[in-house]
């Protein structure tokens, strides 16, 4: 008989996660720790409970002006390259305890620079981190690889500038880049010279794209910019038709997306809190999975969202009634959209990911 999908058998399992916001999965007593160290003043309450209830709570409000301040306190006690280090190591070691072999984890160093850190120093104070937290993990008999994505925000004017810097820490462990930040009135497009430089340097990229704006976000990503994965794209859904039968019709935009095998990196608890969807129920997620589009399953930000990988696919099985072989489905689909060499990604496929869900399946 298959093992019983108890939150411990979930939580054994392994797990890729491709989109996970590095200032948002922050432990609420590392927040408590830096703010005191560096000084930073603000924050709701120095009680760790009831700080990561308020986070929550905050990207649960419905304002946009809450879910962000949740924010400016990550990232105000994230300006010291010791702050980098560490919420880096612990990033590592929580997300390798949930069960996670490989995971990118992105952010935007330009967020970072307020205490005068240079950008390149951010880098390498994050990697530094990741690597920490590796070999602590190993430590306490777990195994995890952590790539890094650059993201420049697309409001600012620092695309090319945060492109290049991707390209020259590659070698280090960052694996690729992204653009972040409000999509309305901040296409991709805006950075279109960055994503020429990328592509010229053979360097991956994914765009969040039909998150908060519609299909126009998505085809430009998709398009004009070359994105190789879709951050969030939910709004795809825009494109597909269910007529009185059941039947799903995909457009042209939908229909390429699906055949081309582009990643949707999908956040079901975020989505919810930013109104993509009223439930797991009822997000796209469900349909799209049908429909065999590249789904994978993501955290986006585990400390304003309140969860880890464990709770999301524990929140699918509940939904939609999944087992360990939609599970393995998510997993590798991910896996095989990960943004590292062929080889690498092929041995923890069939060397990790198949035969732990073949004793769970068995």
């Amino acid at each position: 008989m298959p093992t019983p999908l108890t939150p411990e058998a979930i939580r054994s399992a392994p797990k890729v996660l491709l989109h996970d916001h590095l200032d948002g999965g922050l432990r609420p007593q590392t927040v408590i720790d830096l703010a005191e160290e560096s000084g930073y003043q603000g924050l709701p309450t120095t009680d760790a409970d009831q700080l990561g209830t308020w986070f929550r709570d905050a990207a649960d409000s419905g304002s946009l002006v809450r879910y962000l301040e949740g924010f400016a306190h990550t990232c105000g006690v994230m300006q010291q390259r010791q702050a980098m280090v560490r919420v880096a190591a612990e990033a590592a070691e929580d997300l390798a305890a949930d069960g996670v072999v490989y995971a990118e984890v992105r952010y935007a160093p330009e967020l970072f620079q307020e205490g005068g850190l240079s950008l390149d120093e951010i880098v390498d104070a994050v990697q530094e981190g990741f690597r920490l937290g590796e070999r602590r993990a190993a430590e306490a008999g777990r195994t995890i690889r952590v790539g890094t994505l650059l993201c420049a925000m697309r409001q600012n004017e620092r695309s090319l500038e945060i492109a290049e810097l991707a390209v020259r820490h590659r070698d280090s462990g960052v694996v690729g880049y992204d653009i972040a930040g409000p999509e309305a009135g901040f296409p991709p497009t805006k950075g279109l010279d960055a994503f020429e430089y990328l592509r010229q340097q053979n360097a991956h990229f994914t765009i969040h794209a039909g998150e908060a704006f519609g299909l126009p976000s998505i085809w430009e990503a998709i398009q004009h910019c070359g994105a190789e994965r879709l951050g969030h794209g939910v709004r795809i859904m825009d494109d597909i038709k269910i007529d009185e039968n059941g039947t799903a019709h995909l457009g042209r935009l939908a229909s390429y997306v699906r055949d081309r095998r582009i990643p949707l990196e999908m956040c079901p608890t975020s989505n919810l809190q930013t109104g993509a969807a009223t439930s797991i129920a009822e997000h796209p997620i469900g349909l799209l999975a049908k429909l065999r589009f590249r789904v994978t399953l993501n955290t986006d930000n585990r400390l304003m969202s309140h969860c880890s990988m464990s709770s999301e696919f524990a929140a699918l099985i509940d939904a939609f009634g999944y087992g360990w072989a939609d599970l393995q489905w998510f997993t590798v689909n991910a896996m095989k959209s990960a943004f590292i060499d062929f080889d690498d990604r092929l041995s923890l496929i069939n060397d990790v990911i198949k035969p732990a869900y073949a004793e769970l399946l068995a």
